[in-house]
């Protein structure tokens, strides 16, 4: 086994024993003393610049104790004993912004690691910042530096070095700290159900699958008519299912804009792809086809299909005064309670609170409801009201009634 290559590194703590394992029996040997663990901090290397995706090219493991980085690369390596670690209920699979590392289990297990604690998602509900990057809530937390010279490895290639082995094995090393401490003090605010909700969106497999019929939505689009919009939504769940299947980056099939064009001009022979920008080989391109086959399908639908036309100006803005007041308002409960706003209440959220005190959000319901909500429904009712102090904001409770 091979030591941490600077055990001063790690703050004084005793010096996590560290291997990369590449062969059946090490990954065997490693994965029996693991499931003994209550806990595992949990990450991964990968690349998706060429794929859809995630091609995963390492995964780091640590109990506190011991560290290693598992190369899925390895020749005839079975990754069965890893999957059986992250299926293991008993043990707490601990991530630092996991989202991308679930989607990789999610791809090569079947299924989603359970259970999960999010130290980023933690860091949001006892204030330490909104969505912290993990370099700063190790200097927050561990007072300790990351190198963060190997950020852009290509992790694919092999062999890697002693030096990009030790980068990686740190995120799973300094996690594996950070995890009691911020679950501890978590639990001291009384705050420990606050996550629930945001662990359970965080293991639905449908967070981290596109289905096709909804790959339009992730377009950036402003205003499209019915028509357009129905041929953009054919096109774009062609082109998901296409990206899958050839297992591409959805650019490399068609880019954004190519494919925004074509919804928009609805070329009707081969011919007519010479004037669609980027479009891959123009009038001879060999997607001409299927793109016209999906247009002439769509075509041929009947009006009741048709989608109801996208226009950000149909939206009711709200009055700027109340948009303004909740801001301040959500400002000054986040600063209070210690709490990432953006857990409480995204722009959106404030934007249909201040048209509807029945919004369907989540800051009308739960924990956000009583930190928050209920607080900002009064505002806006007038009921109370903000006032400055010393500097600082005040609630005024001692509203009299409009007559």
């Amino acid at each position: 086994m091979k030591r941490h290559a600077d055990p001063a590194h790690h703050d004084g703590a005793s010096p996590a024993i560290t291997k990369t394992i590449t062969d059946n029996a090490a990954l065997c040997d490693v994965a029996a003393r693991f499931q003994k663990a209550a806990f595992l901090a949990v990450d991964t290397e990968f690349m998706r610049e060429r794929t859809y995706y995630p091609q995963l090219c390492l995964v780091q493991l640590s109990d506190g104790d011991e560290a290693v980085a598992i190369d899925p690369l390895a020749k005839d390596l079975d990754l069965a004993p890893l999957w059986e670690l992250m299926r293991n209920p008993k043990i707490i699979k601990v991530f630092h912004a996991g989202q991308q590392d679930m989607e990789i289990f999610l791809h090569h297990m079947g299924q989603l690691p359970t259970p999960i604690y999010d130290t980023q998602l933690a860091a949001m509900v006892c204030g330490l910042g909104d969505q912290v990057g993990y370099d700063k809530l190790v200097k927050a937390m561990l007072g300790q530096d990351i190198d963060k010279t190997s950020r852009f490895t290509d992790w694919s290639k092999r062999p890697l070095s002693g030096r990009q082995i030790t980068y990686a094995l740190d995120d799973v090393i300094y996690l594996a700290q950070l995890y009691p401490q911020i679950k501890k003090r978590i639990a001291d605010e009384g705050r420990t159900d606050w996550l629930d909700e945001e662990y359970a969106k965080s293991t639905d497999p449908a967070t981290y699958v596109t289905n096709p019929e909804d790959a339009w939505r992730r377009l950036k689009l402003r205003n499209m008519r019915s028509p357009a919009l129905l041929r953009l939504m054919h096109l774009a769940a062609w082109r998901e299912t296409e990206a899958q299947q050839r297992d591409l980056p959805r650019n490399r099939v068609l880019r954004d804009e190519t494919l925004i064009d074509l919804a928009g001009s609805n070329p009707q022979t081969t011919a007519d792809f010479a004037g669609i920008r980027n479009f891959p080989g123009g009038k001879d391109g060999k997607l001409a086809a299927p793109v016209l086959k999906i247009l002439h399908k769509v075509a041929a639908l009947p009006d009741t299909a048709l989608p109801v036309p996208l226009s950000h100006s149909q939206a009711r803005k709200p009055p700027a005064a109340i948009m303004e007041l909740l801001r301040v308002l959500l400002k000054h409960v986040s600063d209070e309670q210690n709490i990432a706003p953006r857990l409480l209440a995204s722009a959106d959220d404030l934007e249909l609170l201040a048209r509807d005190d029945n919004a369907p959000i989540r800051a009308l319901s739960g924990w956000r409801r009583e930190v928050f909500g209920a607080t900002a429904l009064q505002l806006k009712n007038g009921e109370i009201a903000l006032a400055v102090k010393n500097g600082r904001i005040r609630l005024i409770t001692d509203i009299e009634p409009a007559a």
